[in-house]
């Protein structure tokens, strides 16, 4: 098997630019890459270890390299009880630009909608349940947010 790096940038540059546009962002893609960064580190912080393993596994090799960055699976986790926690949770990841970045927590919520909505082109429903049986109760509905069955 060989690695063409250059088709996982493109793919991941495509996915970037859609998801700055889903954010009302579209001339900031490193916003949204900050964003998304900070959402999925949150993330990865809430769910289990084992189920961080099977959620990336369906990933395309760019998300897989943005979610794992910088992590240490052993270290002690935050604890995550409500929607607010989450959004200061990923505010801490996004470190001095969250300010700029996150704004209200109304505007964090929609940024984590937007990014919910947008892993599920990668993720199967089966998964998304599993993701959402694992998150904090003011958080299950945005799993399911806008889907169509």
């Amino acid at each position: 098997m060989s690695l063409n790096f250059n088709n996982y940038a493109t793919e991941g540059n495509t996915f970037l630019k859609a998801y700055a546009r889903d954010l009302n962002m579209p001339d900031d893609r490193d916003k949204a890459g900050r964003i998304l960064s900070s959402i999925l580190h949150a993330l990865r912080e809430v769910i289990p270890i084992e189920e961080s393993f099977q959620f990336i596994a369906q990933f395309p090799m760019f998300l897989k390299a943005v979610y794992v960055n910088g992590w240490s699976p052993g270290k002690q986790r935050d604890k995550v009880k409500t929607l607010t926690d989450f959004i200061d949770l990923a505010r801490s990841m996004d470190g001095q630009t969250s300010v700029n970045d996150f704004g209200s927590d109304e505007q964090a919520e929609n940024y984590i909608l937007t990014t919910f909505i947008a892993l599920r082109r990668y993720i199967s429903l089966g998964e998304m349940e599993d993701i959402r049986s694992s998150l904090p109760k003011e958080l299950k509905h945005m799993v399911y947010h806008d889907i169509m069955f």
